[in-house]
């Protein structure tokens, strides 16, 4: 009898979630407070959470969440949760409801393997996407079956306003590919979705010489379909984006060429002069042979025809020469046989690299001078040289200092551009009413 009972309880509990009558949920829940707990196990299928979610009654959804918050965690037959449910249907408030209850849902996967981000941007849910992707961002990289993302969905399902959601929180997949090598770019030509081929061409870093497991690139594939209208507009789109890139090549080539060119010049132009600076260093060199002292002159040390004058009257100051001056010679000429060795350095970091070797070569350039002037300076205006020196070197560590901090700022810059995080603090997702502006403009 009291099974008997609890069948005809849970009954009415199902009814009620049906319709969404709250009034006959309290009623039952007065009667066996435990109504809800029991459903939660003993429920072959849905919960009546996932009953009430499925016909968008809110007001049922937050007296069951009330009541028993963890029953928003169970799944179905079909590994689905409620907020399955609720992103495929686009349910926003309620969406916000069970995330409340349950946030880590978002990463709970139904029989296909998808999350409800998945489910919200195939079907375009974009208020739903973006509650989401505040929620949980972790969730919106996870990937579903053949290896498609978020944005490979979104293509797979004509969903050009979820798309624009998820660029700026997913910038650096921009060129991911699938299980079978194509980006989301070989999949919008593919279906000649124009709309999207024009926004991520016009808006985007796209790759539109990336090629797929077959090694086609979009205009490959464009090719292969049949001729009509629509091949047109898009061969000019992709055509277009082609020669800008390339365009953007060629001055990135030329950018580097003319850099090499200058740092070719100073590299060698600076070992000539350490060179000479090192077979004839300041002061002169001996002339004379002499092997012995000269009548107990201690002045006149014996020496050897050829040999630096300095290393005699300022050892110490002749090593500090020798050491400088060699960082010099050393790094200009390496730099000049990293340059003519035909190695294929292209890249904005190895031309980083050539410059900060000449920046040593240069300050030890300047050293070698200091100590050079030093040694051959009357002691009389020793003092005030020393002074002016120190005050030089300075500041000539100083601008050193600058342009290398000046650098990194730059490549932190073109970093954070390149990964879409322009603004600071970046923006986890865009305004929704400007998304469908930005859509209305495009239509």
């Amino acid at each position: 009898m009291e099974e008997s009972l609890g069948g005809v309880a849970e009954k009415r509990l199902y009814d009620a979630a049906a319709v969404g009558d709250t009034k006959s949920l309290h009623e039952l829940l007065k009667e066996d407070p435990l109504l809800l707990e029991r459903v939660s196990f003993t429920s072959p299928n849905k919960t009546p959470l996932h009953v009430a979610t499925m016909k968008g009654h809110l007001a049922f959804v937050q007296e069951i969440l009330n009541h028993n918050p963890q029953i928003a965690e169970e799944l179905d037959a079909q590994q689905s949760s409620p907020l399955h449910i609720a992103s495929a249907k686009g349910y926003l408030e309620i969406v916000r409801k069970l995330l409340s209850a349950a946030p880590d849902m978002c990463l709970s996967r139904d029989c296909q393997g998808r999350n409800p981000l998945h489910l919200a941007a195939m079907k375009g849910h974009i208020e739903v996407l973006a509650e989401l992707i505040r929620a949980a961002p972790v969730a919106a990289r996870e990937k579903v079956d053949r290896g498609l993302i978020l944005l490979h969905l979104c293509v797979k399902h004509y969903q050009l306003d979820a798309l624009k959601i998820l660029l700026p929180n997913l910038n650096e997949f921009l060129n991911a590919k699938d299980d079978d090598g194509e980006t989301i770019l070989h999949m919008a030509v593919r279906d000649k979705q124009t709309e999207i081929i024009e926004y991520l061409v016009g808006n985007t870093k796209i790759d539109v010489n990336a090629k797929n497991s077959n090694g086609q690139t979009a205009i490959n594939i464009l090719k292969q379909s049949q001729p009509e209208e629509r091949n047109l507009r898009i061969r000019s789109i992709l055509r277009l984006k082609r020669w800008n890139y390339n365009k953007t090549q060629t001055q990135r080539v030329n950018w580097l060429t003319k850099k090499g060119d200058a740092i070719m010049v100073m590299a060698v132009l600076i070992a000539t002069m350490t060179f000479q600076a090192g077979v004839n260093p300041a002061g002169g060199i001996w002339q004379d042979n002499l092997t012995q002292d000269l009548h107990g002159n201690p002045a006149i040390k014996p020496h050897r025809a050829g040999e630096a004058i300095m290393a005699y009257n300022h050892p110490e100051a002749y090593k500090n020469f020798i050491r400088s001056n060699t960082i010099a010679f050393v790094s200009s000429v390496t730099t000049i046989l990293l340059l003519i060795s035909g190695l294929p350095f292209r890249g904005r970091l190895f031309m980083w690299i050539l410059m900060v070797i000449m920046w040593l070569t240069v300050t030890s350039l300047s050293v070698s001078y200091a100590i050079s002037v030093v040694v051959v300076t009357p002691k009389y205006d020793g003092e005030s040289l020393v002074r002016v020196l120190k005050n030089g070197l300075g500041v000539w560590f100083g601008v050193m200092g600058i342009l290398l901090l000046g650098n990194r700022l730059r490549q932190l810059e073109r970093l954070l551009k390149e990964k879409g995080l322009t603004e600071w603090p970046p923006r986890r997702c865009k305004n929704i009413a400007e998304v469908k502006n930005t859509s209305q403009e495009i239509v």
